[in-house]
């Protein structure tokens, strides 16, 4: 593979060119013309705005005559930029934080797929010669690390699991509807949405060691729901998985999750402690919304974007974080209470005074 614009030797996973630094186009699942319409926005910029900043306004006529054959996926471009999304990346210093807050709008506010918010980034940071790393879940398998369960516990290994290798339905839950403590004794990787949702007799769930995958609303609504234990080989925590579950205590995330998508726990108004591993990097919009009682939070250095609205309604909240971290900084113009620890100590085990 090359690049496009240097024609310097690319590595196949490459988001961008070593030697000048230029995006590598690349499609996103649903919209296979998504490589054709980066390279036509790319010249867009070169031919209408080299020498002067992008108006969005002239943006959007221009793009009406340059993607006049991909009329759906035009629509949708200029559908997001009139409601302020290229506006809101380009006043924003850092890239990185300007494409999660991006894509935070699109699905919350814009109420786009993630297929369709993915589209929209790979076109618009192509346009401005920005590197994007898509981050919808392509992929049918997940590297997990485990023990190994022979004569050497200690010793580390690696095994690829499927993530529709067993699949959960909300048609198996049924049996579950009126049961006070569920306990899933299959290998399930993944819980597909909505399967418990509103399962308001459920009072424990035991998950299987094997989960890979809750699936958007899985639990939502689940109003009694105490104790769930989250297993250590999940990855993905998709919106609302546990909103409105009111009575659930304390929740700890499993290193190797990777964000707090919006409206997780929104609502869960018993929720009074809440770990994030050092693996997540964001946190979505209204994620702990409404978790009245939520009194201590624990979020690493890791997580470098938490949307404005991610603990509105959280009067009792104190955030345990790093000393000058993004969330330090987050919390200080948000007036949340904090308190900091030095880098390099044990976020979750230090004694604070």
């Amino acid at each position: 593979m090359q690049c496009e614009i240097c024609f310097s030797e690319l590595n196949d996973k490459a988001l961008s060119c070593n030697n000048c630094g230029a995006p590598v186009p690349q499609n996103v699942e649903g919209f296979e013309n998504t490589i054709e319409i980066q390279r036509i926005l790319y010249n867009l910029i070169i031919e209408n705005f080299s020498l002067k900043p992008v108006n969005v306004r002239e943006l959007q006529a221009l793009l009406m005559d340059y993607l006049a054959d991909y009329r759906a996926e035009c629509r949708l471009l200029i559908y997001t930029i009139r409601a302020g999304v290229l506006q809101n990346m380009l006043v924003e210093e850092d890239r990185s934080i300007a494409i999660m807050r991006a894509r935070s709008f699109l699905i919350s506010e814009c109420f786009l797929s993630e297929q369709a918010t993915e589209f929209v980034l790979a076109c618009l940071t192509y346009m401005l010669k920005w590197e994007f790393e898509p981050q919808i879940y392509q992929s049918e398998t997940v590297t997990i690390q485990t023990s190994v369960p022979v004569d050497e516990p200690d010793v580390k290994s690696h095994r690829t699991v499927n993530i529709d290798a067993l699949v959960f339905r909300p048609i198996d839950a049924v049996k579950f509807k009126f049961s006070k403590h569920v306990a899933l004794h299959k290998d399930y990787t993944k819980i597909e949405g909505f399967s418990f949702d509103k399962f308001s007799s459920m009072r424990s769930i035991k998950l299987p060691l094997t989960l890979i995958a809750i699936e958007e609303y899985a639990f939502s609504g689940c109003k009694h729901l105490r104790t769930i234990e989250l297993p250590s080989s999940l990855r993905i925590i998709r919106q609302g998985a546990f909103s409105q579950c009111s009575e659930l205590e304390s929740i700890k995330i499993p290193t190797g999750v990777l964000e707090i998508e919006e409206n997780t726990f929104l609502c869960c108004e018993s929720l009074t402690v809440a770990d994030i591993p050092p693996t997540v990097t964001s946190i979505g919009v209204q994620a702990f919304s409404g978790c009245e009682k939520l009194s201590m939070i624990y979020i690493p250095d890791s997580v470098k974007f938490i949307d404005e609205n991610a603990f509105l309604y959280c009067p009792q909240l104190t955030v345990k974080c790093y000393e000058n971290s993004y969330t330090h900084k987050y919390c200080l113009s948000h007036n949340i209470n904090c308190k900091t620890i030095p880098m390099g100590m044990d976020l979750y085990n230090s004694v604070i005074f």
